[in-house]
């Protein structure tokens, strides 16, 4: 197979509201366009064409937060984003190449249904069957330099899924799905360079059998994507999730979240916390039956009316009776230094249940970096020898409230607001 790439040479300058299609047609049938043809296009001017140009007014940094989802990463101004189509790219694709001065391009609002659009436009214009790759350039992690990669895509399979076929040794191929389209848009890339003024290309040659596909598909799903973000981005994404989506927890999910927790700095070089794991049903009405008998003895000893206390067990039940798994947390005070002064023996205590706090946030952390959702709730500690009774734990441990887990719902709620740091910061 011999893949071939065209440049279109000597096309105008393209502005907002431009026909595409009847600017690049006549380009392409002097070019000798061929059936099986596909035809790339850079964002810019797919983004110029549909208006996606706005005023640069100081404001750059108000537009990339407008067109990102989530931040992925962040340093020193550079921001990584996940724009809402669900591409990961510098500054959400905000961009100002290329573009008149005082202007900033953002990214078509649906690139796959662009590519459709002129797909169709040029297949009426020449008569010819085309494809259609709109590309962008991305940075990659752990690798320098930027490439051209497929943010829509038309006539073409993004991916070539060769799971189940042989390599020339006869081995079975267990995980070799094919990115096409990114090795199209790259293709082009070697001649339509940033300063060559050559925003469509042809690459000729592409054979495949498979069913035309988007660039939506290259998108990685969530809970398959080991890098969702930066530990620092991590840090201040985790929220509190009070309700779960369908489906198991893995127990290596589980496994792996308490070694994290197990990292957490603790006094005297010592590990003093324990982590009970509810997962079947009867563990956890075990749990949850002894809670609520003391709550609602002790609510009733303060005479709290009836009918706050089964609101109370109401929105406990809501979240801990509904979680797939109970991490329920203790620490021991075995190994604690014994001070006849009271203010250093309530020190000494505060340690190890600063140490508790500590393992707790390593292990929400480590819940929500495997796309899990993660809730802390201080229930067991109003209730330490119900709780203690119902795991089968001695008294030397105290229970530090319990961790809801499951799986991530659909609303999950978005990222958190940006921290004014007023009240909380001050450099001496």
């Amino acid at each position: 197979m011999t893949v071939e790439v065209v440049p279109l040479e000597r096309l105008p300058e393209f502005r907002p509201g431009d026909d595409l299609v009847g600017l690049i047609a006549p380009a392409l049938s002097a070019a000798g366009v061929r059936d099986g043809d596909v035809v790339v296009l850079t964002q810019k001017i797919v983004s110029k064409a549909e208006g996606r140009l706005v005023p640069d007014e100081g404001n750059r940094d108000a537009w990339v937060e407008r067109e990102s989802r989530r931040v992925v990463a962040r340093r020193s101004g550079l921001v990584i984003a996940e724009t809402r189509h669900g591409f990961v790219c510098a500054n959400a694709g905000v961009d100002v190449s290329n573009v008149e001065d005082g202007h900033l391009s953002l990214l078509p609002e649906d690139p796959d249904g662009s590519a459709e659009r002129v797909r169709k436009g040029l297949e009426d214009a020449t008569g010819r069957s085309l494809a259609v790759v709109v590309t962008d350039t991305f940075g990659r992690p752990w690798r320098r330099g930027v490439l051209n990669v497929a943010i829509g895509c038309a006539g073409l399979p993004a991916l070539v899924d060769l799971r189940g076929t042989t390599d020339h040794t006869g081995r079975e191929l267990e995980a070799t799905v094919v990115a096409l389209a990114d090795e199209v848009a790259a293709a082009s890339g070697l001649v339509m360079g940033k300063a060559a003024r050559i925003p469509v290309a042809i690459v000729r040659g592409v054979v495949t059998a498979d069913p035309p596909g988007t660039a939506a598909d290259l998108v990685r799903e969530q809970e398959e994507d080991l890098f969702r973000e930066s530990p620092l981005v991590a840090i201040s994404a985790r929220r509190t999730i009070r309700s779960f989506g369908e489906g198991e927890v893995p127990r290596e999910a589980i496994e792996e979240a308490i070694a994290a927790s197990c990292t957490a700095p603790a006094p005297h070089h010592m590990r003093p916390w324990r982590f009970d794991v509810l997962e079947s049903p009867a563990a956890k009405r075990r749990l949850l039956g002894a809670m609520a008998e003391a709550w609602r003895r002790d609510l009733e000893g303060d005479a709290t009316p009836p009918t706050v206390i089964d609101r109370r067990l109401a929105k406990s039940d809501a979240v801990l009776g509904a979680a797939p798994v109970l991490v329920v947390p203790s620490i021991r005070l075995r190994g604690a230094h014994v001070y006849p002064d009271r203010a250093r023996a309530a020190a000494e205590r505060d340690m190890f249940v600063l140490s508790a706090g500590a393992a707790i946030q390593n292990l929400l952390l480590a819940i929500h970096a495997q796309s899990l959702a993660g809730c802390w709730i201080s229930s067991t500690l109003f209730c330490r020898e119900e709780t203690r009774e119902a795991l089968g734990i001695d008294e030397t441990w105290l229970p530090m409230g319990a961790v809801a887990i499951g799986r991530r719902p659909i609303d999950a709620p978005p990222p958190r607001p940006s921290l004014d740091l007023g009240d909380h910061l001050r450099f001496l």
